[in-house]
């Protein structure tokens, strides 16, 4: 009879990257997701509000000024400044997600906070088209039923607000119908919510023997320069490391030849091991290095900041 299994190990599941190596992921739960929207509308909500104040502040300066022009004049700075704020609420409701989903970390500020980002199902780069995709969806998931409801006649819920209710209930539902938490703009995106990966690099191999890049087999010393180790990031040197704990032949001759292809080296054979506990010393070391005067590389894909 096999063991019940926690809430975290349901939420355990377990991707192949396009290098062919296998990699945990944890899906982030409901609860987190939930929090990091809502305090995601907080911080774009108020930032609204702010700007909103704002505005009335210079408009009010904007009317003194002209109170004694012509009036076509103060129409023209009340026309101007409608045209800011009509601006501003379209690029702070898409580009608050997008600028911050589409960024190294692929988390906004309350994913950050809950620990919790974005990231690829086929566990490859999370693409720009991607990222638009599942936002956009969040208009037909949450934002057009919500305007049904509000736009009905005298607070009274005629046929169009019983269906934006059923459509909203729906859509909000959605992710407790499938065991991957996924919402409509997940499925379309090929996407999916993982709890964020430590800030922090795990501790280092124990059974490193190769710190100095001299293989104990050969006697060949590996030694890679600064732009070849600034081809990876924190994510390949994690999943790098779990190929060194695994022992797995297959494993570690795949990504010899992977990150030899990617360096521009000569893949020889016999002597991976060796070669892959250099690059992961010397790999580990400098970003390490870049942590220590505030730069990170989050991965292959991203630069360093």
């Amino acid at each position: 009879m096999s063991a019940k299994l926690g809430p975290i190990e349901k939420r355990q599941r377990q991707i192949i990257t396009p290098e062919g190596v296998a990699m945990p992921m944890t899906v982030a739960s409901r609860g987190a997701r939930v929090a990091a929207l809502l305090l995601d509308f907080f911080i774009l909500y108020f930032a609204m509000f702010v700007f909103i104040l704002l505005m009335i502040w210079l408009a009010s300066g904007f009317m003194e000024a002209l109170i004694d022009q012509a009036e076509d004049q103060i129409t023209g700075a009340g026309e101007f400044l409608a045209v800011v704020v009509i601006l501003f609420f379209f690029l702070a409701r898409y580009g608050y997600f997008l600028s911050f989903e589409l960024g190294p970390r692929g988390a906004t500020l309350g994913k950050r906070a809950c620990g919790i980002r974005i990231a690829s199902r086929d566990g490859g780069r999370l693409t720009a088209e991607a990222v638009i995709a599942r936002n956009l969806l969040r208009d037909i998931e949450m934002f057009l039923p919500i305007a049904f409801l509000l736009s009905a006649p005298g607070g009274e819920m005629g046929n169009a607000g019983i269906a934006g209710m059923i459509w909203f209930v729906l859509f909000m539902a959605f992710p407790f119908f499938n065991k991957d938490a996924l919402r409509a703009g997940d499925i379309i995106a090929g996407t999916w919510v993982v709890e964020a990966p430590r800030t922090k690099l795990a501790d280092a191999l124990s059974t490193m023997g190769a710190a100095d890049g001299r293989s104990e087999l050969t006697g060949t010393r590996y030694e890679f320069g600064e732009a070849e180790l600034s081809i990876y990031g924190e994510h390949e040197l994690q999943t790098l490391e779990r190929v060194l704990r695994a022992s797995d032949d297959k494993a570690m001759s795949a990504v010899h030849e992977t990150i030899c292809a990617k360096i521009g080296w000569t893949p020889g054979a016999g002597d991976e091991r060796a070669f892959l506990e250099a690059f992961y010393a010397q790999l580990r070391a400098r970003l390490e290095s870049d942590m220590r005067f505030g730069k990170r590389k989050a991965d292959k894909y991203s630069e360093s900041n």
